[in-house]
């Protein structure tokens, strides 16, 4: 055990067990529930919402590895942040966090894309697209287990285990929260707050110990056809994106806004790939001329609000995310009310 660890409680190092092999302790991250809660206690912090790619890093001895939401692996994508991580004092962790790019002073989901799409090293650095891994929590360190300590005790340690600069950072918290502090996370041009309870362990689920207080609306649709452009416009015309409930897609709409001439066109010749004969969603679709395609890639989309019809209004596309398997996709309904969903 190293210092760090031999410094607990003892109460604390009573949680401690051997931790798994590196590659099961950086499996099934612990995820977020949306909610519209705006009062919290004393018992939550506060980290900024981060528009980037979910990415859980793992360290032994002289391998490191970088694992997208899916278990993917993307080193080769972020060989800067590998090699960061690669020069770490202690040799045997396992961290989570988010990789982001930025513009203009905020995170920047379509500027990260340009790297999303590299494996090979050399591309990655020559893309001139910086990126930077912000760790939020810590959750194996020198042979142990460190999930079932308290939030705040995980990300003391993280802080002091793991020396942070460039590209790698610590996330910061804040001890208070609410709509004022949303509003003015908003107000910065963050995407919002992640609540999470300080006395909570690292579950390895969708877990109400973790909310998610959005700016805007927004998140992760299937792609399931599209259409053919009209006029000037060349790839395709709109995306056809639904969820899954119980297995059945679901259509939510189209998305014709937010693609430049690059993504349309590279857009349109995977779409051509997964082309097929038969609609994937459950629930009609009309549009003339529609093409379908196998429900296999997820578009990151913002839009303003669900209509009544369960549909989207004023969708915008974000990106394509390869951190999430589309099975998994579901419309997010909001949390309501104080009190503690039980775990």
């Amino acid at each position: 055990m190293n210092d760090l660890l031999r410094a607990l409680p003892e109460a604390q190092q009573r949680l401690l067990t051997p931790a798994p092999a590196a590659h099961e302790s950086a499996a099934d991250p612990m995820l977020a529930v949306l909610t519209d809660r705006r009062d919290f206690g004393s018992d939550w912090v506060f980290e900024r919402k981060l528009d980037g790619m979910r990415t859980l890093a793992t360290r032994d001895a002289d391998r490191v590895r970088l694992l997208s939401r899916t278990g993917r692996a993307v080193e080769g994508g972020y060989p800067e942040i590998a090699d960061a991580l690669a020069g770490q004092s202690s040799d045997g962790f396992t961290v989570d966090g988010e990789i982001v790019a930025f513009a203009h002073g905020r995170t920047d989901f379509a500027r990260l894309q340009q790297r999303m799409q590299l494996t090979d090293p050399r591309r990655a650095r020559a893309s001139g697209v910086a990126v930077t891994y912000y760790v939020f929590d810590l959750l194996r360190l020198d042979g142990f287990d460190l999930t079932r300590l308290p939030l705040r005790t995980r990300k003391s340690l993280l802080r002091r285990a793991l020396d942070f600069r460039a590209p790698v950072r610590f996330t910061p918290h804040r001890n208070q929260g609410g709509q004022q502090q949303l509003d003015e996370a908003c107000g910065r041009g963050w995407e919002g707050l992640i609540a999470k309870r300080a006395d909570g362990r690292y579950q390895r689920r969708r877990s109400p110990d973790w909310l998610k207080l959005k700016c805007a609306n927004g998140q992760e649709l299937v792609i399931g056809g599209f259409t053919e452009p009209a006029g000037s416009r060349t790839g395709f015309g709109a995306l056809l994106l639904g969820y899954y409930d119980n297995g059945r897609l679901i259509y939510a709409g189209k998305v014709g806004t937010g693609f430049d001439q690059r993504t349309l066109a590279r857009l349109r010749a995977r779409l051509d790939a997964l082309e097929t004969t038969a609609s994937p969603f459950s629930t009609a679709v009309r549009e003339r001329g529609a093409h379908w395609v196998e429900p296999v890639l997820v578009a990151e989309t913002g839009f303003t609000e669900w209509t009544r019809d369960g549909m989207l209004r004023h969708p915008r596309f974000l990106g394509l995310r390869q951190d999430k398997a589309a099975a998994d996709v579901v419309r997010e309904q909001p949390q309501t009310g104080r009190n503690r969903t039980p775990s």
